[in-house]
């Protein structure tokens, strides 16, 4: 059966519990009393005999039929429609577990529709049936103690999600990716829960707009304010709950960004390193002079009169363009640029005697070919001796010496 529990009460105490709908009707006739029917998901038949004994509006009643409704206050005449949303945390799986709970409240009944197992009504009955001029002040007090209830029950959920979010905090700088996640799934339950207890301090403000037109009992009328205050607590430590997430999340995001860039550095160095090491390998070959202990200047292992000259403009120790001639790729790269540099602008009758070029291409009579020259053509090109496998080219133009492209 649906009927949870059926009670007529007469002034505050109980009275009779009816077996059935139609005795429950009867009787609250025939004792002039209020009548409280708690139903638990009923089906249409159930729900429409109580709809027509009370007369509750027929949007209403497919609301409570369909449910799935979002927490609001109606009123039909002289019957309110209030839909609010309960919740209770599973800590084990880190989530909130929402119910639906619809109440018409009338001049002499009060009717509950629960599609969940919470709130607790039971516990709602027997505090009322112990404070019997309480339960005196009718269907009104009824549906205050029902929305303290529900707003005492929010009280763990905030609690097991603050506890959550304190851990997410210590995770946040240990270095587990799963963070990430869990941040974004206790941010989608947070969510969640500001739907269901935001629109409840409207619903307790409205009521508090109507105490002097309906004229609610004082006492009743405090009651329900302290309820307002508990409610605005809770949405007020749930927002923050809100931003705190999003806090982390950014948090997160630029803690990943600074590992994947750190982690992104040391794969750079260590193929420099591996590259500078194949080359060093290509190029030094196994000559044992040429190790990282012992290299020579390139410039030193030049023939004499081209050691001489690049010796005017590169001195040991220099870097050229960034080039660090001590190093052996380097130092390839750098002779070349000196080489340029010195010769440029200086002629060859500084120290290239006239026969290095073809008959006509030189001043005469200016000395001897430096070591390692050795004509090839008379297009002008003439190699430089071969400097660790690689070749500077000269190019004979004019009256100059120019190293080639």
């Amino acid at each position: 059966m649906a009927i949870v529990e059926n009670v007529i009460y007469v002034q505050g105490r109980r009275t009779e519990s009816p077996a059935s709908l139609e005795e429950t009707y009867e009787l609250l006739h025939e004792r002039q009393g209020m009548a409280w029917i708690g139903l638990y998901r009923p089906d249409q038949a159930e729900l429409r005999s109580v709809a027509q004994e009370f007369e509750l509006h027929h949007l209403a009643v497919d609301d409570a039929i369909s449910a799935h409704q979002r927490p609001k206050l109606e009123r039909y005449g002289d019957t309110l429609f209030a839909v609010l949303r309960s919740a209770r945390y599973l800590d084990d799986v880190e989530k909130v577990e929402f119910g639906e709970l619809h109440v018409f409240v009338g001049p002499a009944f009060v009717v509950t529709v629960r599609h969940a197992e919470s709130p607790d009504l039971a516990k709602v009955r027997r505090r009322l049936e112990d404070k019997p001029a309480l339960l005196s002040l009718g269907p009104e007090a009824v549906l205050y103690a029902i929305l303290d209830q529900v707003v005492d029950e929010y009280g763990p959920v905030v609690a097991g999600l603050e506890n959550d979010i304190d851990e997410i905090e210590d995770e946040l700088f240990d270095g587990d990716p799963a963070v990430s996640r869990r941040i974004y799934e206790l941010s989608r339950e947070v969510i969640a829960f500001q739907r269901a207890t935001h629109p409840l301090v409207s619903i307790l403000e409205a009521l508090q707009l109507g105490f002097d037109k309906y004229a609610v009992d004082l006492e009743l009328q405090r009651n329900l304010r302290d309820v307002h205050d508990h409610a605005l607590r809770t949405v007020e430590r749930v927002d923050g709950f809100r931003a705190l997430l999003h806090n982390a999340l950014l948090v997160q995001t630029s803690l990943l960004g600074q590992r994947q860039n750190e982690e992104t550095r040391h794969l750079t160095e260590a193929s420099l390193k591996q590259n500078e090491r194949g080359q060093e390998d290509l190029l030094v070959g196994s000559d044992p002079v040429r190790t990282d202990a012992g290299r020579h200047h390139l410039r030193d292992e030049l023939p004499p009169h081209a050691g001489a000259l690049v010796g005017r403009r590169l001195p040991p120790g220099v870097d050229v363009d960034g080039r660090d001639v001590r190093d052996p790729v380097h130092g390839v790269q750098a002779t070349s640029l000196a080489l340029r540099r010195a010769w440029k602008g200086i002629g060859v009758s500084a120290w290239v005697p006239a026969g290095m070029g073809p008959a006509g291409m030189g001043p005469a009579g200016m000395g001897r070919e430096p070591p390692g020259w050795t004509p090839t053509s008379t297009s002008g090109i003439r190699p430089w001796p071969t400097i660790h496998g690689c070749r500077l080219p000269l190019r004979w133009s004019g009256g100059r010496t120019d190293p080639g492209t």
